[in-house]
């Protein structure tokens, strides 16, 4: 099977690129860290997103979509993950062609997505994907300054990843898979920009009139995390393809380390620098951390696994017998 990107493909990703560095570069992000409780969701953004095609992306041509697949998605999603783009991307994006104006942009959609009464982004959405009605519920403290965090106190979806309402959109029946393997791409994302940061930084700050660059440590830290980025990338890649739900949920676990322990990493390539509220790489860090409990958290995915593995086990016993 062939997981090199097609030429139409790598457009798709440069263009999306050159979208998020005009309108949500670091200035932009900085501005958002700022705002100290406001509105953490650009709706003009968010708008021009959807004009895009960022949320209609996978919606048939007949619909009004773009007629794309998982693997075009995913491109998108990880460039959104460079770029520490907050608001609810994934579940917006699952939510067009079953919430009216998810496609467009013009409505900013939430999910029951951290496995429990948590929802981020409640107090400025418009909908919550499964839920009837908007829930009640209070703000909390969040880990990441722009994935604001409500308890809610009204009813939790079910926990079935099929529920009724959606059973006329046969499309999204697995958007479960589909939103833990966006993630997954998000974290990517992240991934592989905090190999760029530490990169660059190795080269460029000195110690001993040498760049730390040239230290063996160093070159080992940032060697390790391009490993782990490069891994999970191909996973991420390979079951945008596949689309079978084991391969995404081992690719939600490596995109999830890649994540953390490389924001981890490069903080300590920054040393006391990586650690002041003026550094971007604690913003990487705490968003891969509440990345990773969202859609399929890390004890989801090794239940999965493990389950298809004894399922597999015992085929193979049955096949010997």
């Amino acid at each position: 099977m062939d997981f090199r990107l097609t030429e139409d493909q790598r457009d798709l990703r440069a263009g999306v690129r050159e979208l998020l560095a005009g309108r949500y570069g670091r200035e932009a992000l900085r501005a958002s860290v700022a705002s100290d409780g406001g509105p953490v969701v650009d709706r003009g953004l968010w708008r021009e997103l959807g004009g895009a095609g960022f949320f209609a992306l996978r919606l048939p041509e007949s619909e009004g979509g773009v007629g794309l697949g998982l693997p075009e998605a995913v491109l998108v999603f990880e460039e959104a993950g460079r770029a520490l783009l907050p608001g609810p991307l994934v579940a917006t994006h699952l939510a067009a062609g079953v919430v009216p104006g998810a496609a467009s942009g013009s409505a900013v959609v939430t999910a029951f997505d951290l496995g429990g009464p948590l929802v981020a982004y409640l107090g400025e959405a418009d909908a919550v994907l499964g839920a009837r009605g908007m829930p009640a519920g209070e703000p909390v403290r969040p880990v990441d300054p722009l994935t604001p965090l409500w308890r809610s106190s009204g009813a939790l979806p079910a926990e079935d990843a099929e529920y009724a309402e959606y059973a006329e959109y046969p499309e999204y029946a697995g958007y479960r898979e589909a939103g833990a393997l966006l993630t997954a791409a998000l974290q990517l994302g992240s991934a592989l920009r905090t190999v760029e940061l530490a990169v660059r930084y190795a080269g460029e700050r000195e110690q001993f009139g040498q760049p730390i660059g040239g230290f063996q440590a160093v070159k080992h830290l940032c060697a390790e995390m391009l490993v782990r980025a490069e891994v999970a990338r191909t996973a991420v890649y390979a079951a945008a393809v596949t689309g079978d739900a084991a391969e995404i949920a081992a690719a939600k676990l490596l995109a999830d380390e890649a994540a953390v322990r490389g924001a981890r990493d490069c903080l300590q390539v920054h040393g006391g620098m990586g650690f002041t509220w003026e550094a971007d790489v604690h913003l990487h860090l705490k968003r891969a951390w509440v990345r990773a409990e969202q859609w399929c958290s890390a004890r989801e995915a090794e239940e999965l696994l493990a389950a298809r593995l004894g399922a597999e086990a015992e085929q193979q016993g049955v096949a010997m017998g």
